[in-house]
């Protein structure tokens, strides 16, 4: 456990150190977020800090491979090489986006791209652990890793809305993966704690906490394309790690229900995300839209019509994570019943702390669906009482740079 924790602090510290040096990068080539109708934030902000945090989730794992506890993981052929490589082909796909705003089918093509570099490398749903189900052929375990992993990333990439949303979901939901990983590997062999996705969660969970203090709300930066897809890929191809390497029917937990965990646990600790993907595409089908087609209908635009202020919509989106993802790690371990019992416990508590926040009395937002500028002028001033809270002054140079990268990335 420690030599993962110390995983998880190096990735966290890389990560932080590195993202002032991604946002001079971002300001440079102009990966600068400029405000549209359906954004949230109200002054141009860069883009492209998932650059540090994979460098931070790299770097990290590299080190490990010195570690001679994690050393026997990282073979030549150890999937880990698949999620690191993949992961970084998709970052790069995000930074392309973040600098030059690729078209949605483009976008879709460099993601396909980098599922598919990482089953390449051996990254494969080979096998569902329901009833002993296997993939029958090599062209099925393919299409298989692809969908599942373009599907996660995109939803990580759609709840990408808030100032510290995405990170924080991913990492809050990675560490119960990790848990869940952990808890697994220990069972199948008490002698050996070493596991693939338990390293790559730590490594995971560290870029996540290293980026947030510069994302948090108001964010110095944005992970971006290039952060939100890169996170959902590692995330994809830690849970089709464990998929394919642990065999629940092994494994003495708990749980009435343990051959469902490998599927069940990875879509839980999603489960904000993926929900919010799912009824973001059905929204936008039934309108007669493209599934990709930007809108400010998703789960954190709704919690801020409702009411709740920016960091409030943040930390209830937490809130509703923790419960759920945390539920189902400990259903593996835990009997059901208890389980149960404390789960509704919490689900009552977080909808008592939704409804009261929402109540709250407050400066009221404008409605993002109100809206009717296309942007909001560069040359607010801080007293401006649109915002909530004045422009931080780290903002000042940002905002100068911005304006004169206009004509590399146009407003839309």
């Amino acid at each position: 456990m420690r030599t993962y924790l110390l995983v998880m602090v190096m990735a966290a510290a890389i990560t932080y150190l590195l993202v002032p040096v991604a946002l001079k990068l971002a300001l440079r080539l102009g990966a600068v977020s400029h405000v549209r109708s359906r954004d949230v934030h109200t002054f141009p902000i860069a883009r492209m800090g998932g650059l540090a945090m994979y460098c931070g989730f790299a770097l990290s794992l590299l080190v490990a491979t010195q570690v001679p506890y994690l050393s026997k993981i990282f073979t030549l052929d150890s999937s880990a090489w698949g999620v690191m490589i993949g992961a970084g082909v998709m970052c790069g796909v995000g930074v392309i986006d973040d600098i030059y705003e690729l078209p949605w089918y483009a976008k879709l093509a460099g993601e396909v791209l980098a599922a598919g570099v990482m089953a390449w490398f051996g990254v494969q749903l080979i096998s569902l652990p329901i009833l002993g189900v296997t993939i029958g052929s090599a062209r099925m375990n393919l299409l298989g890793t692809v969908i599942v992993v373009v599907l996660v990333a995109n939803a990580v990439n759609f709840v990408d809305g808030l100032d510290g949303l995405a990170a924080g979901l991913v990492g809050i939901g990675g560490f119960a993966f990790f848990a869940y990983a952990y808890y697994l590997t220990r069972m199948i062999d008490p002698g050996d704690f070493t596991s693939v996705a338990c390293v790559m969660m730590a490594a995971l969970v560290g870029a996540c906490v290293g980026f947030l203090p510069h994302n948090f709300h108001q964010a110095r930066i944005f992970m971006g394309d290039s952060g939100a897809l890169m996170l959902g890929a590692i995330v994809a191809g830690a849970a089709v790690v464990i998929t394919g390497q642990i065999d629940p029917a092994n494994v003495k937990t708990s749980s009435a229900i343990p051959a469902f965990m490998p599927i069940f646990i990875p879509a839980l600790i999603l489960i904000i995300p993926l929900v919010d993907t799912f009824w973001a595409v059905l929204r936008r089908v039934l309108r007669g839209q493209s599934p990709f087609h930007a809108d400010a209908g998703h789960l954190h635009h709704r919690l801020l019509r409702r009411g709740h202020s920016h960091t409030k919509a943040v930390l209830v989106l937490y809130m509703w994570a923790a419960v759920i993802s945390f539920a189902g790690t400990a259903s593996v371990i835990f009997p059901l019943r208890t389980v149960f019992a404390c789960t509704a416990v919490g689900i009552v508590v977080a909808t008592i702390i939704t409804v009261y926040q929402m109540n709250l009395p407050r400066v009221p937002r404008i409605a993002q669906s109100s809206v009717s500028e296309p942007s909001v002028p560069e040359s607010r001033a801080p007293e401006d009482p649109v915002s909530e809270s004045p422009v931080p002054e780290a903002h000042v140079s940002q905002i100068r740079i911005s304006q004169v990268t206009d004509n590399a990335v146009p407003s839309s």
